[in-house]
């Protein structure tokens, strides 16, 4: 089980806030901190319009390409961030957003594992660059159906498994797909995230059933990117089998940016790891057995047969001298039909234990 805190752009373009995120998510206990990199001009055009989410939570005056400008930090800084990382023993993980990100996380950060968004995954040649590098791919599949996903899952095995000179396809795609090479490299190298790609997500749109359904369909290690206000949404989704948890987090959810109202504070971060921790330790192995906590209390709760009234030797056992009372340490109840109709041996006064 991992919980990837999501900081995102939550620094809002400045290092020293990602520095206090890092440092907060490790306290917090988060097995890994994941960021966003990319090149503002690169992803998006100045006529890309902002969601109804980000006009509310920022400028509403500035486009999508400046509100994103903001949100940059640089690859220098990112490179302190992953040393951070190291020092405070949390794993770095960062989104890359276009080719040139993607290059600078896998041959100057050395990352080994790559997250690609919910928005790219219909960016097939995006994809295939993820799988060409071999690194383990994390994929969010918000605003997605089964089809997206299987041809985004195939595009990966494709990248994955061919050979520099083998032509990309979509019939290739879903023929390697199909194959058992295909479902045996997605199997080792590939996380499926359940999301939901609205901020914040409300409770009816979060389709947890899906994590079962998805891990039915797919076969895949399944997670869920949580989206959706408070700590309720992770703790179900580990219970129903999630074995990733990512979830966004902020120093302060008043702050300007698009993310924030959406995003846990640090408290609430902590909380939701420790709940998260304490959810799983509950599964158990599913041998249904007695736990050895509850070895102890065996004869303080179960019954044994005692004499209901006084018995002399001779005496025949009865369901008239014979009744069922704690402790359990005696005969138990379910061997009451074996003493029955039997003659004593021994002298028992009322409410003893009932030896043969």
């Amino acid at each position: 089980m991992k919980v990837i805190a999501e900081a995102g752009v939550n620094h809002n373009g400045n290092i020293d806030t990602a520095i206090e995120m890092v440092k907060i998510a490790s306290e917090a206990g988060a097995d890994v901190i994941k960021f966003q990199t990319f090149n503002a001009n690169k992803l998006a055009s100045q006529f890309a319009p902002k969601a109804n989410y980000q006009i509310k939570n920022t400028n509403q005056n500035e486009s999508q390409l400046d509100m994103l400008r903001k949100l940059q930090l640089t690859h220098s800084e990112f490179k302190e961030l992953k040393l951070l990382c190291e020092k405070t023993n949390i794993g770095f993980l960062s989104t890359a957003f276009d080719s040139e990100s993607l290059d600078f996380l896998v041959n100057e950060l050395g990352v080994e594992t790559l997250k690609i968004p919910s928005g790219e995954i219909t960016n097939l040649p995006f994809l295939l660059e993820h799988a060409n590098t071999n690194k383990k791919i994390i994929l969010s599949t918000g605003m997605s159906d089964v089809v997206e996903i299987s041809r985004a899952l195939g595009c990966i095995a494709f990248g994955y498994l061919s050979e520099n000179s083998d032509k990309p396809s979509i019939n290739l795609f879903n023929e390697v797909f199909s194959s058992p090479e295909g479902k045996r490299i997605l199997k080792e190298r590939l996380v499926l995230l359940h999301c939901t790609t609205e901020y914040p997500a409300h409770p009816e749109s979060l389709n947890l059933n899906a994590i079962k359904s998805m891990q039915d369909t797919f076969d895949l290690t399944i997670g869920l990117s949580d989206h959706s206000e408070g700590v309720y949404a992770p703790l179900i989704a580990s219970a129903m089998g999630a074995q990733v948890i990512e979830k966004h987090f902020t120093l302060d959810k008043n702050q300007s940016g698009p993310d924030h109202k959406a995003s846990l504070n640090p408290p609430e971060l902590k909380e939701m790891i420790s709940l998260i921790k304490n959810t799983r330790k509950m599964y158990g192995t599913g041998e249904k057995k007695p736990h050895k906590s509850e070895k102890k209390n065996k004869d303080i709760a179960r019954k044994s047969i005692v004499a209901s009234s006084n018995i002399n030797i001779g005496d025949v056992f009865t369901m008239q001298n014979l009744e069922f009372k704690r402790p359990g340490n005696g005969i138990p109840p379910y061997k009451i039909w074996e003493i029955l109709g039997k003659t004593s041996t021994k002298i028992f006064s009322k409410d003893q234990l009932i030896e043969l």
